[in-house]
Formats: structure tokens, sequence, C-alpha cells
């Protein structure tokens, strides 16, 4: 496997503040060999001069960053190695910008979780995770993150104690049970700061047989374009018209394929009026084409006028999706204003917006005791909740677990216009079995 022949690896750092998130991707690309040769020669400066390099300055890059010493918006950054392609998500740990990690998140193939070593709580019967490692394990869970690379950081610090990162592994195993993760885990104890277990096996954990960080990520089986192989779905963004008054008036819709794959000739109906017709030409950037797949920005002709708006989807002719007003929802909230069952709310989903009620909260997620409160009025600030929705108008969209481009939606104040909370659909319908965490 080379760089041009596996798959692109998007991943991102996950954690609690202070956990060395910054510092691990910082060190990462220092020791791969991946830095551009200014930022190369001022870590060697300072290394040079007895110094520690500073490794998060790489990924900080807001002057509020550096000031505060802390991670406050999603930093991507691109690097390759003669095995593979990566873009890198360095993602908020403080429980104020949550939201953040979520937007890294929502793409990513692989999460490395990160656990500060020293702030876990040894003192009772069994090892106790902050609250934070807790509510990003939990929003993988959500998002369905495939891959998570637990790493027990700064063992340095405790003499590279096998015992107690043994303790901190089980203790995250637990975790994941409780919580339901099906992602496959794979446990590292490493110093970010040092370099051991980031690009080559260190001598301080001869108790570790593993692999290093690097070649893990470089190892893991990713899984691009599952959408190709679902049933059609392609939301119009915009109907585009050439000249109304001409004989030769072209009537075109545009938008991006979600999932599934179309060609020319292809029966489609239109939701949510149900409406069938044919595919009649379809164009990319490039010109006229015969097929498109999924991930493409297409514009389509249909062979009969029919009556499309933005909002509206095109899908095959046997999908079995059908526009729904009742929606069962895991609930992600972003907002210092707590959700209110009797505040107006937007729901927007792909090219579709429209006014929601919120019907009912099953319960929510207690990130201290892992618990569920089934008797909460109200989401407050970073609380993660199973909420039922209710829309105004019809959407034709999926679950978030069989497409996430079709699943996932964004809940808007009508007041204020904030984004409060991000979304994936669970069941359509009527409530029936409620998402598990």
């Amino acid at each position: 496997m080379n760089a041009t022949t596996a798959p692109l690896l998007r991943f991102i750092t996950a954690g609690s503040v202070d956990d060395g998130k910054s510092t691990l991707i910082g060190r990462l690309l220092y020791d791969s060999k991946t830095l551009l040769a200014d930022q190369l020669a001022k870590l060697d400066h300072a290394a040079q001069n007895g110094q520690t390099p500073d490794f998060a300055s790489l990924t900080d890059g807001l002057a509020a960053e550096r000031e505060q010493g802390i991670t406050i918006d999603v930093a991507y950054r691109y690097f390759a190695t003669p095995k593979r392609k990566f873009i890198i998500a360095d993602t908020p740990g403080h429980e104020q910008y949550t939201r953040n990690m979520v937007t890294g998140a929502s793409t990513a193939d692989a999460a490395i979780v990160l656990v500060d070593a020293t702030r876990v709580d040894f003192d009772g019967s069994e090892p106790v995770l902050l609250p934070q490692t807790k509510r990003h394990s939990a929003v993988l869970k959500l998002l369905g993150t495939p891959h998570i690379i637990v790493a027990v950081n700064k063992l340095d610090l405790l003499g590279f104690d096998a015992a107690k990162y043994q303790a901190i592994i089980k203790a995250y195993q637990k975790l994941a049970s409780q919580i339901g993760l099906t992602a496959q885990i794979h446990f590292l104890p490493i110093s970010a700061l040092n370099g051991d277990n980031i690009v080559t096996p260190s001598g301080n954990t001869p108790w570790y047989d593993g692999l290093p960080l690097l070649p893990l990520l470089e190892s893991l089986p990713v899984v691009h374009n599952r959408a190709d192989n679902l049933p059609a779905h392609f939301p119009v963004q915009r109907v585009a018209r050439q000249d109304g008054s001409s004989s030769d008036d072209f009537r075109g819709y545009q938008g991006r394929l979600e999932a599934g794959r179309l060609k020319t000739g292809d029966e489609i109906k239109v939701l949510p009026g149900g409406k069938t017709a044919k595919i009649n030409g379809i164009y990319h950037a490039g010109g006229k084409t015969d097929s498109a797949r999924a991930g493409d920005v297409l514009t389509i002709t249909l062979d009969s006028d029919i009556d499309i708006s933005r909002g509206d989807s095109i899908v095959a002719a046997d999908s079995s999706i059908a526009p729904s007003r009742d929606f069962q929802t895991a609930l992600c909230w972003f907002d210092e204003t707590p959700l209110n069952l009797r505040r107006k709310y937007l729901l927007k989903q792909g090219t579709q917006t429209t006014a929601v009620k919120v019907s009912g909260i099953a319960y929510v997620w207690d990130v201290h005791t892992l618990s569920r409160v089934q008797s909460a009025t109200e989401l407050n600030l970073n609380d993660i909740g199973s909420v039922s929705l209710k829309t105004q108008q019809p959407l034709s969209v999926t679950t978030y677990a069989e497409n996430p481009a079709t699943g996932a939606f964004i809940l808007i104040d009508e007041a204020t216009n904030h984004t409060v909370a991000a979304g994936m659909i669970r069941t359509t319908g009527e409530p029936g079995n409620m998402f598990e965490i």
C-alpha cells in the first residue's frame, strides 16, 4: 500500500482540555518529517537551546489559542507518508467548544481520544475518566466513527507504569460498553511531548507490543463512497432556467447526488409529491455525461415538466424513502439558552428548511453517571439527548445510520438565528425504539 493507492484517512483528536491533543499532532508532524522548513527550523532551534519545542504552536493558529493555551477552533492539517495521505482535524477539548468538536468529527474516519494519565483519578476502586473524555466518546458513538485510538498520554510522568496503563484501558472499555461503542478500538501508551510510540516503538514501554501511532494510522482500513451502493437520492438545491421565452427552453435541477448512482434514461420520482419521470440529461462541470455517482455535483434534466423546487428530492423510482413529519432524533445541544419545548425552531437538513416543534424529550444523557435522566424538560449547553421532533413540512430523509448526508440536520433558533443543535435522525414516523447511549 502506498500514498497513491491507499485511501485518504481523515482523523481527529478528541478528549479533555490539556490532554495534549495539539502537542500530539505537532509531534506527529515533526517526527514524520512533514513540516515546512521554517517550522522545522524553529523547533530545532528551541531543542538546540535546551528548550522544550512548542509542538502545539503548529496547530494553535488563533492568537486567542496561543494566549490561553487552549484550542478553540478546529485546525486542519494535511500531510502524507510514503504509505498514505492524511487530513488531521485538531478539535477543541474545552467543554465550551464541544460544538466545534462535533463539526470536526462529522467527517472523520478515525478519532484519537487522548487520556491524560496524570489526571485520571486512581483513588477509588476504579479509575475515573474525565467528563469530557466521556462526552467526546459519546459524540463519536452517535456519529458512528469506525475507528477509535485511545492514546494514554503523559505516561512519562507516571514512570511508564504498566499497571496504571492497564487500569485506564479497563476504565475506557467499561465506558465503551456502557455507551454502546461499536467502533474498532485500539489502545496505545504514549508521551506526545517526548515522542514515545508516536512514529517508532519506545524503549520505555517494553510491555507494549502493538504498533506506534503513525504505523497504526497507516494501517487502518477505510471504506469510502459507501453511499454509492444506496438507492439514488438527489436533493434539489436550485432550479436552473436558461430562457423561459425561448423554444429551446432549458430547465435543469442542480445539487449534489448524496447517495447511489444515476444514468441517462433512469426512471425517478420526485418527493414529496411522488410524480415520476425519466432522466433526459446529466451535466457536471466538465460537460454532459451519461452517469453520476454519490458525491458528484450535477445538473439533471427530465423528459417531462414537473413542479420541482428547492428542497424537493429526486430519488430512485423504487426508493423506499417516505416523506415524514415525525422524527426520533439524537440531539447535541450547542447553545447557552436551553432547549425549550415552547420556543420556535427551524430544522435545516440538506437543502430543506422547515419550522419544527419539539414534541418531547425522552431522556438526557448524564455524562457524569453515564445514566439517562428521563424526567428532563430541557437540554442545556453540551447536553446529549433523545428528542422527538415534528416538522411543519414533510421531509424526504433517511436515518443517520443509513446515510449521514441525508440523516443529519441542524436546529436554528428562529428568534436569534443561532445554530443551537446538531442532530441525527434515528427513526422516522411515529415513536419507535429510541437510540441507546
